[in-house]
């Protein structure tokens, strides 16, 4: 079942082909099942898998497409390139290998600049304009509908556009269903781009496309250009995944055509899954999650100055251009330095400690907040962290599930022929329900060291610390902090397989803020869980969810 059965807009995704062109992804063919599988549940119109005979790998994806994804929002489409010049279109086993993939649909590469004609392909101009037309029309007999794509367009009609707009008219006279205008070398600025599909529409009969990539940080909005003069199929990827600096980005295209310019180009909900689509394929793609990207970024709702706060307190559209539940994503207060009462207030509350109007209170955080943040903290970043100090100021936090007696990190480095190996042993000694405990532990890292030695001193039984995993911790060296001139931070974060929560520690050395962010870490998981004495008044926040795919017990 399609998601637009009029055909009258395509949302096009080329993140399993253009996408994986990115330095840095190498999607295996599970991956790209998985990839395939949330682009149609989040309803994309067409899902292009990639060259199929080009490589063992695209060949086996369309297999096991055919076999294991029931799509349905997506019609999947098999690439490839029109056949090679002084061959006939049915002895090309690459033109072959496209009916072969069994798709509805192909799409099609052709050049369409002169120049890219005679240098790249080596052959005529008319040869290419046969080529495209003899495997336009071979797949049209064989009941496959084709999309071509005009590589090098912009440029191509910028040095000849006589011989690009052949190429169009050729591909629309053949049988095309839709002709791609693609800025290759992503050079166009929005106003060029606009003005050359209006002339492109003039010019010829053929419904048109557009496939941008984002060398001047223009493609969505070259897209967007070339919707408005009139283009009606879109080619995006996901996070903007592609070659050189990347594509034009499908969760900033789709948003902004359904929110900015009141198009319906997707199923009824769809805008509601992208954020956690986003995330999901940054998972499988093996790339950082999209934190800072717009619409689904863990900051495009994230407020951290004191007069923003203190305006989105009234109304949080005074600083925010949509809801961000529109989107999928969620509003965040920023608690730092720049932090001022609102701040403080709105992130209690949005932690479920509403500080009910208490003035002073709010007043007393905030000093604290700053105090600690020029001692290094970091609390924008480390939630965690900061509810325990609001519920250690507002008296709701209740008893600790352990109080630490001490704790210590030896290194000892030992020799193995020409080898040296370095031994992390940790002792930690805690005071669990009235009674010592003591314990020591090893690891290659000083901090996983301490971790393993505080889960062995509170003790093996306990059903919620048997879930509890240290995923990952970042260091940080700062300077002009501390009398030594310098401090270090760390960031930890923490998982019961299901949610992660982050906590913070500084100190003059790294070990001393790894434990401080790792007492605050084991502190919230316990009295969260209700696995501790009992926790103060208040809801305990839920964390942010683990990203997907995400595997407890990572450390980074």
């Amino acid at each position: 079942m399609n998601a637009l059965p009029d055909d009258g807009f395509h949302v096009f995704d080329t993140t399993l082909r253009d996408g994986a062109q990115s330095e840095g992804i190498n999607l295996t063919v599970s991956d790209k099942l998985g990839i395939a599988r949330l682009l149609d549940d989040f309803g994309v119109r067409f899902i292009e898998g990639g060259w199929p005979g080009a490589n063992p790998r695209d060949t086996e994806f369309f297999r096991r497409a055919r076999e294991e994804i029931d799509f349905r929002h997506a019609t999947l489409v098999a690439f490839g390139a029109t056949r090679r010049a002084g061959l006939r279109v049915e002895e090309d086993p690459q033109v072959a290998a496209l009916l072969e993939a069994g798709t509805e649909v192909v799409q099609l590469v052709a050049k369409s600049h002169d120049r890219h004609v005679e240098t790249a392909l080596r052959t005529t101009l008319d040869e290419n304009l046969r080529m495209i037309s003899d495997t336009i029309g071979w797949l049209r007999g064989h009941g496959r509908r084709v999309f071509l794509d005009c590589e090098h367009f912009f440029d191509g009609y910028a040095d000849n556009p006589g011989y690009a707009l052949d190429v169009v008219r050729t591909a629309h006279e053949a049988g095309a269903d839709v002709v791609v205008l693609c800025d290759t070398n992503g050079g166009m600025l929005p106003d060029r781009v606009h003005a050359v599909v209006c002339e492109v529409l003039a010019a010829t009969d053929a419904r048109l496309g557009i496939h941008a990539q984002d060398d001047t940080g223009c493609a969505t909005a070259n897209t967007l250009a070339a919707v408005d003069a009139g283009a009606t199929h879109v080619q995006c990827t996901a996070n903007g995944y592609g070659e050189r600096v990347g594509n034009a980005n499908l969760f900033q295209v789709v948003p902004a055509l359904e929110l900015k310019r009141g198009r319906t180009v997707m199923p009824a909900g769809a805008l509601a899954l992208m954020t956690r689509t986003a995330y999901a394929i940054a998972e499988l793609a093996g790339q950082a999650p999209p934190s800072h990207e717009p619409y689904v970024g863990a900051s495009s709702f994230a407020h951290k100055g004191g007069l923003h706060a203190a305006a989105i307190k009234v109304d949080p559209a005074l600083y925010q251009h949509i809801e961000p539940e529109l989107v999928g994503n969620t509003m965040r207060m920023l608690v730092s330095t720049m932090a001022g009462r609102a701040s403080i207030e709105l992130k209690a509350e949005e932690l479920g400690l509403g500080l009910g109007g208490d003035r002073e209170t709010a007043a007393r955080l905030v000093a604290r907040v700053k105090e600690r943040e020029l001692q290094g903290y970091a609390y924008e970043s480390a939630d965690a962290s900061l509810e325990l100090l609001i519920r250690a100021e507002t008296g709701t936090l209740g008893e600790r599930p352990f109080e630490t007696e001490f704790w210590r990190v030896a290194v000892e480095h030992r020799a193995h022929g020409d080898l040296r190996a370095r031994v992390n042993e940790a002792a930690v000694e805690l005071r669990v329900r009235g009674r010592l405990s003591l314990a020591t532990a090893q690891a290659p890292d000083p901090v996983r060291a301490l971790d393993l030695a505080v889960r062995r001193a509170l003790g093996p039984d306990s059903a919620v610390l048997a879930l509890l995993r240290l995923a990952d911790y970042q260091v940080r060296i700062l300077d002009g902090v501390g009398e030594s001139g310098s401090a270090a931070r760390v960031l930890l974060t923490m998982t019961d397989g299901v949610e992660e929560w982050t906590t913070v520690g500084a100190a003059e050395d790294v070990v001393t803020a790894a434990w401080q962010a790792l007492d605050d870490a084991y502190v919230y998981g316990l009295l969260r869980s209700g696995a501790g004495p009992a926790a103060g008044a208040g809801a305990w926040a839920a964390p942010r969810r683990a990203r997907e795919g995400a595997v407890p017990g990572a450390v980074g």
